[in-house]
């Protein structure tokens, strides 16, 4: 860097020291939390040897072992059955909760009184902020056999007999969706509000002098101008379709054997493997996986998405 450039630069940090020092908390966080980890993404091509203590012997004292710990994932009998549901379970969840969503928002932005619609908004986001935990013992209060609130009043009232809830694995893709979709909505049509929010209202008057329905503003004029963040929002949920929610899979179902079938997903299969075996390995193997495949499906995503509309991707 000759000096020229040299004085400019600190020019610009001079000028600006005060929104640098306001950013440094930021930046050593960001270091320390997302940065500094990714050391471990050698632990997942490494057999760890428990004998051998300290952050340093568990970086880089191991021995290399290649891909064997990735073999747990594939190799396994039920490699298919968790990759299946994971990416239909989140398949389904990033539709529905964005179709849903966008309707709330449009149904929220509709209300004049400010008081109520506070309120009904915070109503709708208070799922979001609860622990699942808490969500699975609210489930549990619903389904349990004995005592639930459905095999108790819901379905005597409708002349069924009560169900087993917990070891019938054909209930519970419909019980998983109803549960994230209650709890999730809510935080995405906070989102999808906002950007409706910002839509000049000169549209609307237009759209009513030429005679427009209600559901042609919304067709024609909402949605279209709400596109970007519809976009960026799914693009970043289609990065993180080879997670899972652990609470909801693991709290929810409480970790019933029997309804492994349908709610066993990489993230739960990962756990009671690591819960068994204790393998350090295998599960930094399985986190690896989770994240290239997600990094390779926010570019494709991203690239189809900048082919259609430069504007609306992420970069």
């Amino acid at each position: 860097m000759n000096q020229s450039r040299w004085r400019k630069f600190r020019k610009r940090v001079v000028r600006h020291r005060m929104l640098i020092l306001m950013a440094l908390p930021g930046l050593a966080y960001l270091v320390i939390n997302n940065y500094l980890p990714m050391l471990g993404v050698t632990i997942a091509f490494k057999e760890i040897d428990y004998s051998r203590k300290g952050l340093f012997n568990l970086l880089f004292g191991h021995e290399w072992i290649g891909f064997k710990n990735f073999e747990y994932l594939f190799r396994t009998d039920d490699a298919y059955t968790i990759t299946r549901n994971t990416i239909l379970y989140n398949g389904l969840f990033i539709v529905l909760n964005t179709v849903v969503a966008i309707a709330v928002a449009i149904v929220l932005n509709e209300i004049r009184s400010r008081f109520m619609s506070r309120l009904y908004q915070s109503l709708i986001l208070l799922p979001y902020l609860i622990s699942m935990v808490i969500v699975g013992y609210l489930a549990l209060s619903m389904l349990n056999v004995e005592n639930g609130f459905m095999n108790k009043i819901i379905l005597p009232l409708l002349g069924i007999d009560p169900v087993s809830w917990y070891s019938e694995p054909a209930y519970w893709p419909y019980i998983l969706t109803f549960v994230n979709l209650w709890k999730n909505v809510g935080y995405l049509c906070i989102i999808y509000l906002a950007a409706i929010v910002g839509i000049n209202h000169e549209y609307y008057e237009a759209a009513v002098i030429d005679g427009a329905s209600k559901w042609q503003q919304i067709t024609r004029i909402t949605v279209p101008l709400i596109a970007p963040t519809i976009t960026i929002m799914m693009l970043l949920a289609v990065g993180r379709i080879f997670y899972s929610d652990f609470g909801l899979f693991y709290q929810v179902p409480l970790n019933s054997g029997a309804l492994k079938p349908t709610t066993d997903v990489i993230d739960t299969y990962v756990y009671r493997g690591l819960m068994t075996l204790g393998d350090i390995g295998m599960s930094s193997a399985a986190g690896l996986y989770q994240s290239a495949v997600g990094f390779v499906l926010i570019l494709l995503s991203n690239w189809l998405v900048r082919r259609r509309s430069r504007d609306q991707a992420l970069f």
